[in-house]
């Protein structure tokens, strides 16, 4: 196992600590779950640029890495929904949560159809990655900073990814339409 694979799995053993934390009965609780998040989001950053950088790319890696990554959102969003979450915190993370779900299936759709490349991961991809990390980040730390709104500020980053969220699924399907058109003859195709 190389140190990006290990990363990624640190990633993942992270995650039960974020939600762990979140429930705790005391005053740090909120930050902790945010430290912990913060240090998942930062193995994001990493281990993909580390592999590469090094020569270590694997295809477990590969796999385990956007897994890593849904995971991470996919808790840290529920988290955020059942802790008293408006209607919009709902419906955003049921965009975000939907989004990574359609674009993962057409992806190994693709894949199958020998057109992967279509639908590689964008410049838009990241930076909806990002703006989401933060986000999510600050309305887990939920208390104001010397001052600063802080869970406020995460639910306008959020709701900007949730809107770039949806360019890069309608950008996605755009580039695999394509295919996702054409006539094809396989046995139980709908």
């Amino acid at each position: 196992m190389n140190l990006p694979t290990l990363l990624t799995w640190l990633r993942i053993v992270t995650i039960p600590l974020v939600a762990l934390a979140f429930y705790l009965p005391l005053e740090w609780a909120r930050p902790l779950s945010t430290l912990f998040f913060t240090i998942a989001a930062v193995t994001d950053a990493f281990d993909g640029w580390l592999a590469r950088r090094w020569n270590q790319t694997t295809a477990f890696g590969a796999f385990l890495d956007p897994v890593a990554d849904k995971l991470l959102v996919a808790v840290s969003l529920v988290l955020l929904v059942q802790d008293g979450g408006s209607v919009l915190v709902t419906l955003m993370a049921a965009v975000i949560i939907g989004r990574e779900i359609t674009v993962s299936a057409l992806r190994e759709w693709m894949a199958h159809v020998g057109a992967r490349a279509r639908v590689a991961v964008s410049p838009i991809g990241k930076s909806k990655t990002i703006v989401q990390m933060v986000g999510i980040g600050m309305m887990l730390f939920h208390i104001p900073l010397l001052g600063i709104p802080v869970y406020e500020i995460g639910l306008v980053l959020l709701f900007a990814a949730s809107v770039v969220t949806l360019w890069s699924m309608a950008d996605y399907l755009r580039a695999a339409w394509p295919e996702l058109t054409a006539r094809r003859h396989e046995p139980g195709a709908h």
